[in-house]
């Protein structure tokens, strides 16, 4: 009797385990005011996502956080137009003058170091939202190597030769699947956008949990 009562414990403790360790929990995180000032730019992008109505819904393991939130920030460009590169990882997400940073014209990138290597499950980036408009190549990857100059996995591409769709900003932001890839930095990159040829960042926030 005690040798079928103890596998038979030990499988529903077992299957409890694995039902905690599969437990999801939607990703919530706090939007911004929308704001919409200024006169309105035509957009001429082909192949366009459609506009959001609302914020995705996404589930992450439970016990996922924003990993992003007060980490080192570095760019491309060193000196920003406008702004400080901390701007990125602050936790303002408003759309007004002073809650974003500026880099200069061309392909540019910012990158986060999350200190520790992490699983990350989900990037949110707020480029601008105070007025409708599209950045152009934006690419998001993850790496262990700050150089990324190898092990370099790519969450996101929408240039010419990526798999996504350009989209329009939003209060939203734009939530990006990163299937929990492994790495300690988040690199970000655009090439302008269709109302300037200027780069902007609002905030980026790193959805994941430290790696064991």
């Amino acid at each position: 009797m005690k040798k079928s009562f103890i596998p038979t414990v030990s499988l529903v403790l077992l299957s409890a385990g694995l039902a905690l360790a599969g437990d999801k929990m939607p990703l919530k995180t706090t939007l911004p005011d929308a704001l919409f000032v200024g006169t309105p730019v035509p957009i001429s992008v082909p192949n366009l996502e459609p506009k959001l109505k609302k914020f995705p819904d996404f589930e992450v393991p439970v016990g996922t956080v924003n990993l992003a939130k007060g980490k080192k920030v570095t760019a491309s460009d060193s000196d920003p137009v406008v702004g400080t590169l901390d701007l990125v990882t602050d936790g303002d997400k408003a759309g007004d003058e002073g809650s974003w940073v500026e880099l200069g014209q061309g392909k540019q990138w910012v990158q986060i170091d999350l200190a520790q290597a992490a699983n990350i499950y989900a990037v949110v980036v707020w480029h601008y939202h105070s007025q409708e408009r599209v950045y152009r190549d934006v690419v998001v990857q993850v790496s262990d190597d700050p150089t990324f100059s190898k092990d370099v996995t790519t969450i996101y591409d929408n240039s010419a030769s990526g798999k996504n769709q350009p989209y329009i900003e939003s209060y939203f932001g734009k939530l990006m699947d990163a299937k929990g890839v492994k790495g300690r930095y988040v690199r970000l990159y655009s090439n302008g956008n269709t109302t300037n040829k200027m780069n902007h960042y609002i905030e980026v926030e790193v959805w994941g949990k430290p790696a064991a």
